[in-house]
């Protein structure tokens, strides 16, 4: 049998997603199958055999993936200009209000931010699956309530909440915008470094 880290290399390479320990694990037969922690030292090595070349093992929310380190962004993202996504600076400081603010209405928004907050902007968010309904606020009209999802934390290159920058003052919330917008104007592949907020964390298992 080939060696565990390749096996896993050419697993992550096909998968087009991260993939979780557990789903990583359930790919080998019984007989086969290595023990949890044997898997996370193969992904260790496989980490450090991508150090400084085009391509790094990274850690976000749904688990392990292969891709491009932010470095390379400028070059690679070309490949994809035609299709590139354009966010409103407006949609992007909604988004990081959200992450920050969660679980938080729409009239919450509104008033941190000053301006009413359009329906397609919402739309727009649900449909990328950044966001979700969570719940709804026990007061009159009982407002939904808005949360962030386990695919922006993949999107952006989080494993979880934690890992976003402090937020000092509101007024954060436009520069964490403004870097959202230059971040998602190129698209995102399995192959591509997803936009993230605060730099990429150091890998470990």
């Amino acid at each position: 049998m080939p060696e565990l880290k390749i096996i896993l290399e050419a697993v992550l390479l096909a998968a087009g997603e991260p993939l979780s320990l557990d789903r990583l694990l359930a790919l080998f037969p019984e007989s086969e199958r290595p023990e949890r922690d044997v898997l996370r030292n193969a992904l260790v090595k496989l980490a450090a055999d991508y150090a400084g070349r085009g391509m790094e093992l990274a850690e976000v929310a749904s688990g392990f993936r292969l891709q491009v380190p932010g470095t390379f962004t400028p070059w690679v993202s070309r490949l994809w200009e035609e299709r590139a996504a354009h966010y409103s600076r407006a949609l992007l400081e909604t988004l990081a209000l959200i992450a920050y603010r969660q679980p938080i209405t729409r009239g919450e928004i509104e008033e941190v931010r000053g301006v009413s907050l359009s329906s397609s902007m919402m739309k727009t968010l649900q449909d990328r699956d950044w966001i979700k309904v969570i719940g709804h606020r026990e007061v009159p009209g009982r407002p939904a309530l808005y949360a962030t999802t386990r695919d922006f934390l993949d999107y952006f290159g989080l494993k979880s909440l934690s890992e976003l920058p402090p937020l000092a003052a509101p007024r954060d919330l436009d520069a964490i915008g403004a870097d959202l917008e230059r971040r998602a104007a190129a698209p995102v592949d399995s192959t591509l470094p997803p936009p993230s907020l605060p730099p990429p964390e150091p890998f470990h298992v």
